[in-house]
């Protein structure tokens, strides 16, 4: 018999991952908090905010020590600049011909956008992207919070890049 221990030695990634979490103005703090919180735990290092972002630590935890965080007026140049810089811009977000979070191959290098808690990403927005992704949703309400949505997708990036 053997003894289980609470926690493993905190994991290293062989490179550091390329993935940046972009948000539109998010309604609430706590879900952004949330999101920071998950992208720590998933080894992400930057996230790209727009309005009147603001972490409350209590939520973030570590992330809040462990992340870059940004905040800009608005994203259309941030997104442009990103596209240049090499990223797949990939919004989160249910659409006519968005593709299905199970089937979607990320590339290493990914800008994951994602929308307002109650709006989603903009017309405008949309145009930008590179890709849409979706998560399949069998039941009422039509779609997960944008903190929940957000960690299921990091955690498939992290499925297919385990190693950075």
């Amino acid at each position: 018999m053997f003894e289980h221990q609470r926690h493993k030695p905190l994991r290293t990634l062989a490179q550091p991952r390329e993935l940046v979490v972009v948000c539109a103005p998010l309604r609430s703090n706590i879900n952004l908090s949330r999101i920071a919180r998950a992208a720590s735990c998933c080894g992400v290092e930057r996230i790209v905010c727009t309005g009147r972002a603001k972490l409350d630590r209590r939520i973030a935890r570590d992330g809040a020590e462990t992340l870059t965080i940004e905040v800009h007026r608005t994203l259309p140049p941030v997104l442009a600049q990103m596209r240049t810089e090499g990223y797949r811009l990939v919004g989160l977000e249910q659409t006519t011909d968005s593709c299905d979070l199970h089937q979607y191959r990320f590339e290493r290098k990914t800008a994951l956008v994602l929308g307002n808690e109650r709006t989603g990403l903009t017309p405008d927005l949309l145009q930008l992207l590179d890709d849409v992704v979706e998560i399949p949703v069998w039941g009422m309400p039509f779609s997960y919070n944008v903190a929940t949505a957000t960690a299921m997708t990091l955690y498939e990036y992290c499925r297919q890049y385990p190693n950075g």
